[in-house]
């Protein structure tokens, strides 16, 4: 089942950054950005599509693993070096990525749940709090 979920995220990213996000720039209502980690086991570079919101000139996601009991493992890998890299439609950027506070992931998730109201039945499914992680541009795009 992992091998299946993998190919078909690898296949997401490709289509992702060879038509500039036209093709899965969007899933389930959400605009969708690929976050590229370097993983804090394997030294690696990891891609993944993830929903964003926005906040000011900062880019929101979450680590909702689709409800699961555990993290994401990108979320890992941006707790471990919160240097990242992402794109945005055809626009790649370098971001430092920080895990929100209570105060502060209480007002985003907030705001995500009333645009997409499927994240508040990934909260139910899991003993968790979901982080939200903000990604802050650190330069010009590439």
């Amino acid at each position: 089942m992992k091998f299946v979920f993998r190919a078909f995220l690898s296949l997401i990213v490709f289509f992702y950054t060879s038509t500039g996000g036209r093709i899965g720039g969007k899933t389930n209502g959400g605009d969708v950005l690929l976050l590229t980690t370097t993983g804090r086991k394997s030294g690696k570079k990891r891609t993944v599509p993830l929903i964003y919101i926005m906040d000011g000139p900062a880019y929101v996601i979450t680590a909702s693993a689709g409800g699961g009991d555990k993290n994401p493992g990108w979320f890992f890998n941006i707790r471990s070096n919160p240097r990242a890299t992402i794109q945005v439609k055809d626009k790649r950027l370098d971001v430092a990525g920080e895990v929100a506070g209570s105060e502060k992931r209480a007002e985003l998730w907030a705001r995500l749940t009333a645009a997409l109201p499927f994240y508040g039945d990934y909260q139910k499914r899991t003993k968790r709090e979901i982080p939200m992680v903000i990604l802050r541009p650190v330069s010009e795009p590439a």
